[in-house]
């Protein structure tokens, strides 16, 4: 079965910066999209950002210039490091893969909080 397992979450100041790590078990083949999305309390999942086995990403209008994504192909790794944070971003954080069969799998979430 597929997994896949976040580390890295946690607490940060204001301004402050984070990197969160998943990896994917269970998976023959490179993942076709990986990434990450976060979910409010009684709020939808959004987008964060995801990136392509091509390493193509796409990035929330929120996050553009101060998250940056990136994976390791041979290893189905995604990273997501995360500078200048604000209270805003205080979400929990979920990984993605999706496979080319469109199947898509999510990690177990960890908790970002921003605060003072």
């Amino acid at each position: 079965q597929v997994q896949l397992v976040e580390s890295g979450g946690g607490w940060v100041q204001p301004g402050g910066s984070l990197r969160l790590s998943c990896a994917a078990s269970g998976v023959a083949d490179s993942i076709y999209l990986m990434g990450w999305y976060r979910q409010a309390p009684r709020k939808q999942r959004e987008l964060v950002a995801v990136i392509q086995n091509s390493d193509s990403a796409n990035y929330a209008d929120s996050v553009k210039g101060l998250f940056t994504v990136s994976r390791d192909n041979a290893k189905n790794t995604v990273d997501l490091q995360m500078n200048s944070l604000k209270t805003e971003d205080t979400d929990v954080y979920y990984c993605m893969g999706q496979l080319r069969t469109r199947d898509v799998y999510w990690g177990q979430g960890t908790q970002i909080t921003v605060s003072s």
